[in-house]
């Protein structure tokens, strides 16, 4: 097999760093001449890959200043990741999470079709946010730890699994999956239901792709479940788009 270019190689070695999480949005890359000095390269080289990386939106390169890696999100689907803590206090009501489930285990079959991924390990969490003291969402979720190694430190029954990836993991694309559904026990148990009433489910999947750089990372898969008299669904469009 044929080695990768330089260019892609540096590329990739930047974009692991900043997925393992050892650089932090805002932390400055290495100074081209650096770079050139590391990998015995011309300026071209890795004005190619900075440029690159640019372009997937994964750093942000400053006249003068040099390159820093971007603040998430890198990009806004059509529908845009939603954060729930943050959308009740914006409503002016008082939040409160509950870690209901938390399994740190290798991927099993079922993990690795959610997250479309071939083996690794995975953080699994189960956990209700409510508004008010009232259910406002039922919320199952998969981390792959093999892209976001730091998520299995992070105490969850604390910190929103969502608000956490938001501030601290780059992604580039989401896919939402929205469907109509009638509670089933465990769920409107959790969600103080009764069985069979109207929610709102919310499938979502979200990765990073470096373009050229590997193949792209699954980040996270979720499903997050709303009481359908609790939760309105909005997006805004423009008439600039090329679909």
């Amino acid at each position: 097999m044929r080695a990768a270019p330089l260019h892609v190689r540096i590329g990739a070695d930047i974009a692991a760093q900043i997925m393992s999480g050892a650089w932090k949005p805002g932390h400055r890359i290495p100074a081209e001449h650096e770079l050139m000095a590391q990998y015995d390269c011309a300026r071209m080289t890795v004005s190619k890959a900075l440029s690159r990386l640019a372009a997937s939106g994964l750093i942000e390169r400053r006249r003068r200043a040099g390159s820093f890696v971007a603040a998430p999100p890198l990009h806004h689907a059509a529908l845009s990741i939603p954060d729930i803590r943050a959308d009740i206090q914006a409503h002016g009501r008082r939040y409160r999470l509950d870690l209901l489930a938390r399994s740190e285990r290798t991927a099993s079959a079922a993990d690795r079709a959610a997250l479309q991924i071939r083996s690794g390990k995975v953080l699994a969490l189960r956990c209700l946010h409510s508004a008010d003291d009232a259910p406002y969402a039922l919320e199952e979720r998969l981390i792959n730890l093999g892209v976001v190694p730091d998520a299995a430190a992070v105490d969850f029954s604390a910190e929103p699994p969502g608000s956490w990836l938001l501030g601290h993991v780059p992604w580039t694309e989401a896919e939402h999956s929205i469907a109509a559904v009638g509670a089933d026990a465990d769920t409107a148990t959790a969600l103080k239901l009764e069985r069979g009433t109207a929610c709102l489910r919310l499938e979502r999947w979200t990765w990073y792709d470096a373009g050229d750089t590997g193949a792209p990372e699954r980040i996270t898969w979720v499903r997050q479940t709303f009481p359908g008299t609790a939760f309105i669904l909005s997006a805004h469009f423009s008439a600039r788009g090329t679909g």
